[in-house]
């Protein structure tokens, strides 16, 4: 790893990637296009040997699966993003201890001169989880969002205790090629997560609702969606470049005894304000339960 990362220099000497899903390709495309890390300097692990081979021609980086002896080389890089489910946060844990276990040689993008960093986006794994798992590691907590997979991402990070400046510098970084990156205190990440990260699903279901809406007042399918998705992308960028509040916007639209305050009314009769506040909170409060 760099302290900084140079013209020529990438910022990552080497990346481990355990689980390469969805959300690691996001964060693992934009580094390799921008040179901040090397396709040769790149080692996955996935669970099987079909994904392994598919992945490895589809990404031109070096992909094992799990059972394979080569995927001990991913934990031996100065960083490593862990991206495997919650639930197997024991195997993966086992799987770095037996990696740096005496007989296992290093390679050279294991060279480290400093603690390696372990990036973890595991929901609801803390960090004293983390740091009890992985033992000898600095560890980082991120809380990503779908968005990410087209860089227009909310992050949530929160830090291990003695990390390096460098280790900062390079997470912020990561992240903030697939988006905004908010440094937080632990347990505020769980509200993050309800929000940004579980909000997607939330939202789509919202527009989803609002072009069958259109298709029960008359309009064909595909145009009730596009103007559903639209409309939602526009109020947004109405809410950010005016500054609103979005209780401003609901009053400007609002005439006395018009369309919107009637549609309101039904919403109310429906608490679907009531609704979201609930199933924000129980996603958190699912989140605090699976740390």
């Amino acid at each position: 790893m760099t302290e900084h990362a140079g013209a020529s220099e990438p910022l990552l000497s080497g990346l481990g990637i355990i689980g390469l899903g969805q959300m690691a390709q996001a964060l693992l495309l934009p580094l390799l296009e921008q040179g901040d890390v090397r396709s040769a300097a790149v080692r996955a692990v996935v669970a099987s040997p079909a994904s392994a081979e598919r992945l490895q021609q589809q990404l031109q980086v070096a992909v094992t699966a799990a059972a394979d002896g080569q995927a001990a080389a991913a934990w031996q890089a100065p960083v490593v993003l862990l991206a495997v489910k919650p639930q197997q946060l024991a195997a993966a844990a086992a799987s770095a201890a037996a990696a740096s276990s005496p007989g296992q040689s290093s390679s050279s993008q294991g060279h480290r001169d400093e603690c390696p960093l372990l990036i973890s986006v595991l929901a609801g794994v803390s960090l004293a989880r983390l740091q009890a798992s992985f033992p000898g590691w600095r560890v980082v907590r991120a809380v990503p969002n779908t968005p990410c997979l087209v860089r227009a991402g909310i992050t949530g990070l929160a830090w291990g205790e003695q990390l390096s400046d460098g280790q900062r510098h390079c997470v912020r970084q990561l992240f903030g090629r697939v988006g905004q990156v908010l440094e937080l205190p632990e347990p505020q990440l769980d509200g993050l997560l309800a929000v940004a990260s579980s909000g997607p699903a939330l939202m789509a279901v919202v527009i989803e609702a609002l072009a069958d809406g259109g298709v029960a007042a008359g309009l064909p399918r595909a145009l009730a969606q596009e103007l559903a998705l639209a409309m939602t992308g526009g109020t947004v960028a109405l809410l950010q470049q005016k500054g609103l509040h979005p209780g401003q916007l609901k009053d400007m639209v609002s005439s006395p005894a018009g369309t919107t305050i009637t549609a309101l009314r039904q919403l109310e009769r429906g608490s679907v304000r009531s609704a979201l506040i609930e199933a924000v909170l129980a996603a958190a409060e699912r989140s605090r339960a699976l740390g």
